[in-house]
């Protein structure tokens, strides 16, 4: 056999793509990354309603119950690398269907917890593994099935995201002043099996990624842009998770009533759509490397509002910049990328990317917890997220603009 045949079956198979690129088949992949996104963010990033009444109940710290959170956040993004690559190899369609059994059984489960380390498994080892099984390689997706509206794709897939962290935060606050936390997870858990079924039964390869030369995942990961990248995601994200877990208990605090400590995350994941939304524009005037930096910037200087604020008004202040700020870097995060490294193998690069929040998960919740436990407020840990903001942007300054970042 020929050296150029041997390489050449040793090359995984792409899967087949169903359909062209920009069509009406394009579309619906949107649509299912949103309906994705849609559900993962706003099942696991609506945590923070369900923290308060989880210690109650277990008698347990906030650091101990924000181990839940942060295990589920570790798994998430550390398998996202695992199952981009599956998704890249085998197809989409199985590796989301096993996502939708596992969220959804998970959530259930946890409905019926009586420890809570099992907890630990229950919830956080299987909502983390569903979630990589479904969000990563939707997301993947929706670059190889777009040439001329990229952006604006990647863009309305990512505002799933800001709309489940504007309703399910709501919706599960509701439910557990209705019936309590243990019925709110078994609807979710529902919810989340149906909704992302529908999403496996319409993913499907796209048809640009196999034109494109492979590139190894190690070369991506070793270069100057992705390690550049990286370093930032880890430190900006490491602060983003104070707000998402600490925030409406930081409300409650100061006396605010529960529905509406619980309606600020809400309020920040609708608001962030329309960062998401009005990237196309934005981009193609500004460009998305400069765009992303500023994005960066605001959400680090944002935590200097959430530690002045003296009331709920200055609360939905800093609630609305962060959310604005987070909205355009969640949406730019995958077209820097694909600028950067191409379509093809997307999954993988996006999941080895994605590691950056798994680690950002096990640093955040935890050490802002145990900063909250040692000092009785709140404000130390909003600190902390000031100070880990502010390194994120400095990371990620030395990106230089419209280059090829090898």
């Amino acid at each position: 056999m020929k050296p150029a045949e041997f390489a050449a079956r040793r090359k995984p198979a792409l899967p087949r793509a169903t359909g062209k690129p920009d069509s009406v088949r394009a579309w619906l992949i949107v649509a299912a990354a949103f309906v994705a996104g849609f559900v993962v963010f706003g099942v696991t990033y609506s945590f923070g309603v369900f923290l308060e009444p989880i210690a109650a109940e277990f008698q347990v710290s906030h650091a101990a119950t924000s181990v839940l959170f942060s295990i589920t956040g570790l798994v998430f993004y550390l398998s996202g690398s695992l199952t981009g690559r599956l998704s890249d190899r085998f197809g989409p369609a199985p590796v989301v269907g096993t996502g939708a059994a596992l969220m959804g059984a998970s959530l259930v489960l946890a409905s019926l917890l009586q420890q809570l380390w099992i907890g630990y498994l229950v919830y956080g080892l299987g909502v983390g593994l569903g979630a990589a099984c479904v969000y990563v390689p939707t997301l993947a997706l929706v670059g190889g099935w777009f040439a001329r509206h990229r952006t604006t794709a990647l863009g309305l897939a990512a505002a799933g995201t800001g709309c489940g962290m504007l309703i399910v935060p709501l919706a599960a606050a509701a439910l557990i002043a209705a019936f309590g936390w243990r019925t709110a997870f078994m609807v979710l858990g529902v919810g989340s099996a149906g909704l992302l079924a529908i999403c496996a039964a319409v993913v499907a390869s796209p048809p640009l990624a196999g034109a494109e030369e492979h590139r190894p995942l190690g070369r991506t990961v070793r270069s100057r842009a992705f390690v550049l990248l990286y370093v930032s995601w880890v430190l900006a994200t490491t602060a983003l998770f104070v707000p998402f877990v600490y925030l409406p208990a930081f409300a409650l605090e100061r006396g605010v009533g529960p529905v509406a400590a619980s309606a600020l995350l809400s309020l920040f994941g609708g608001v962030s759509i329309l960062g998401r939304v009005g990237i196309g524009a934005l981009g193609s005037r500004i460009g998305i490397v400069t765009l992303f930096k500023i994005s960066v910037f605001a959400m680090a200087a944002s935590y200097g509002w959430w530690l002045a604020a003296t009331s709920y008004a200055s609360l939905v202040g800093f609630t609305v910049v962060l959310g604005l700020a987070y909205g355009v870097r969640i949406a730019l995060m995958p077209g820097v990328l694909i600028e950067a490294f191409g379509t093809r193998d997307l999954g993988a690069v996006l999941g080895a990317f994605f590691t950056a929040s798994g680690i950002a998960a096990v640093i955040g919740p935890p050490l802002a917890g145990a900063i909250v436990d040692l000092s009785g407020d709140h404000r130390w840990a909003i600190a902390f997220a000031l100070a880990a903001g502010m390194l994120g942007f400095a990371a990620v300054v030395p990106l230089k603009i419209g280059q090829k970042f090898d």
